[in-house]
């Protein structure tokens, strides 16, 4: 039997192999078999960090590398998930889901502490995931994580696999995602930034924080959402001090907007998957993060010169008439 536990977060798992024996390997029935073919070139993995679901930014920024003729690979690392609009290069419904774990009559645990064992699990079986990676192209690879803030905060399960990425000679960027019709007031945009603070404290990586869904904000929405975006806290806690009756909380309100202001170290870019020029803005903001494309072997164009020399000459030649 299996050690009952209570609670969601402070509990011990037990040995994964004794999960796997007592239930007839119920969780790692299909785990990835691909052999491990490891170069030594450094790899580029983004994390994809959020309180929120991701798939359209991993469905749109996918879309969007591949028009750019860059190989980009999707692991999904939600035991929660239900379905993608996007081919993934491995799951991780592939070793444990949330599911399996609920049902067990040894475990009892509801949905919150059902996905943390899961992650946990995962943590002490990154020999599937190491298996799983082989050796793509470029390796590019956006990490779609669960959606649950304290795998980011105070559990040590995403900073484990911040580790074990770079020992795998990874280089590795967070990109923490926030719901833009969420941030459209104060008091939610401050705690906004703490959660995305919190998340790069306990990671000790680079991270770029991203305002998603802009497409669907509303004209006025928009207009109010672009103080957000490089704000004066000092005058956000000036429009939203009236809403607060106790002194105790502007006095704490006040101190938390400071510690923001005086560290700048939170600043959101804004998604639009619409608009090509915004996703562009934030591609280049990670590129710049993890240093992609330093160590990548120059490759040819593919038009030959004198195509390339027309183009050059339509080009200059509206130039002239304009």
């Amino acid at each position: 039997m299996l050690p009952k536990t209570r609670g969601a977060f402070h509990f011990s798992i037990p040995d994964p192999q004794h999960i796997c024996k007592s239930r007839g390997s119920p969780y790692r029935s299909k785990v990835c078999t691909q052999t491990t073919d490891r170069s030594t070139r450094l790899k580029d993995a983004e994390l994809l960090l959020s309180v929120i679901t991701q798939s359209t930014y991993c469905a749109t920024m996918v879309q969007h590398c591949e028009a750019l003729n860059r190989s980009v690979q999707v692991i999904n690392l939600d035991p929660a998930a239900e379905h993608f609009n996007y081919s993934v290069m491995a799951d991780i419904r592939e070793l444990i889901e949330v599911d399996d774990v609920m049902e067990d009559d040894s475990l009892r645990f509801g949905p919150n502490g059902g996905l943390v064992f899961c992650m946990e699990y995962f943590a002490n079986n990154f020999d599937w995931l190491e298996n799983c990676l082989g050796h793509v192209e470029d390796d590019y690879i956006l990490f779609d994580c669960p959606g649950q803030i304290e795998l980011y905060t105070h559990l040590p399960v995403m900073k484990q696999l911040v580790q074990q990425l770079e020992q795998w000679e990874f280089r590795v960027c967070g990109v923490f995602l926030v719901d833009s019709q969420f941030m459209v007031e104060s008091f939610k945009f401050i705690s906004g930034i703490l959660a995305a603070l919190s998340a790069m404290i306990s990671l000790e990586i680079p991270q770029v924080n991203i305002m998603t869904k802009m497409d669907l904000l509303s004209k006025k929405a928009k207009k109010e959402i672009e103080k957000f975006l490089d704000p004066d806290m000092y005058s956000l806690l000036e429009d939203s001090t009236s809403d607060l009756r106790s002194k105790k909380f502007k006095k704490l309100t006040k101190a938390i907007c400071g510690l923001i202001d005086d560290y700048s170290m939170v600043r959101f870019l804004p998604y639009d998957q619409s608009d090509e020029e915004s996703m562009n803005i934030v591609l280049q903001h990670i590129d710049f993060a993890i240093q992609y494309g330093e160590d990548l072997e120059f490759k040819e164009p593919k038009e030959r010169e004198d195509e390339s020399s027309s183009m050059f000459d339509e080009y200059f030649q509206e130039c002239q008439d304009e």
